[in-house]
């Protein structure tokens, strides 16, 4: 019993430190690198917006796979928590910001960008955005904290 459990821990440990990883890639390297090298920043966007998916799903599947593992862990209240708060987080960016964001997009007729500062579907672009971003940031804090708490997991002996 103690192995498996020490197994799921580990797990857990490898797909949240790879989830974070991968959150990490897109935020600092990704989304940053194609607004310095495409010609338009409807076209990085466009690039970001077809990368953010698979984040916000993996951290669904992953936020409740370990949810539901985490029945077992000692800090079972805090990992479960973290895990469907990851898993919430992804969700609500999937599938309530992005398909506004897509909505305010159809809406403009063309880049965001052409929309004058004070334009009420630029500003909702700018909005849905932050929310988006905001999303993101619960999402990579959850991961953290779940991350913690299944590091406090293992079992560490101390050295004779």
């Amino acid at each position: 019993m103690i192995a498996r459990d020490l197994s799921i821990t580990l797990a857990s440990l490898v797909v949240l430190a790879g989830w974070l990883g991968a959150a990490l890639l897109v935020v600092l390297s990704v989304a940053p690198a194609a607004f310095a090298v495409l010609p338009t920043r409807a076209l990085a966007g466009a690039l970001v917006g077809r990368v953010l998916p698979v984040l916000f799903w993996s951290g669904m599947i992953i936020g409740v796979t370990l949810g539901v593992l985490g029945w077992s862990s000692p800090n079972r209240f805090a990992r479960i928590v973290a895990a469907i708060a990851l898993a919430g987080a992804c969700a609500t960016a999937e599938f309530v910001v992005t398909p506004r964001i897509a909505q305010v997009r159809a809406q403009a007729g063309g880049a965001i960008d052409a929309l004058g500062p004070s334009d009420p579907r630029r500003r909702e672009f700018g909005r849905l955005h932050g929310i988006s971003v905001a999303m993101l940031g619960i999402a990579g804090l959850s991961a953290m904290l779940a991350l913690y708490f299944s590091v406090r997991d293992v079992p560490f002996r101390s050295a004779p």
